[in-house]
């Protein structure tokens, strides 16, 4: 599966929060979706259009649903409930620890949260 499949994938299961995401679906959506921000962050910057700063507000938005669902998705395959969100408002050692969760393999087979995706 390609980067703009996966990304395409978690945007368009937007409101999903049950089920499970593997590594690559949770992986391939971050860095585009950050890369896709950077992009306008920078344009705002270089043009100095507020055009650009509108669309990064509306892009922000638009995929911060499908940031949650993909993230639930993704402690849910490694058997976490989506109550581990909570560990990234701990500061400083919060974000270090949900990464390291969000890195984690798979759990094997089924488990409380559905089968293992492909």
């Amino acid at each position: 599966m390609t980067a703009i499949n996966t990304y395409k994938q978690a945007l368009q299961k937007y409101g999903v929060f049950d089920g499970r995401a593997n590594r690559p679906e949770y992986w391939w959506f971050v860095p585009f979706s950050n890369l896709i921000s950077i992009v306008l962050i920078s344009a705002a910057f270089v043009v100095s259009f507020a055009i650009f700063i509108v669309l990064l507000v509306v892009y922000t938005l638009a995929v911060l649903l499908p940031s949650f669902g993909v993230t639930v998705r993704r402690l849910h395959d490694t058997g976490r409930s989506a109550w581990w969100l909570l560990v990234g408002f701990i500061p400083f050692i919060g974000g270090i620890v949900m990464v390291v969760l969000l890195a984690l393999g798979s759990e094997a087979g089924e488990n409380r949260y559905g089968p293992q995706p492909e």
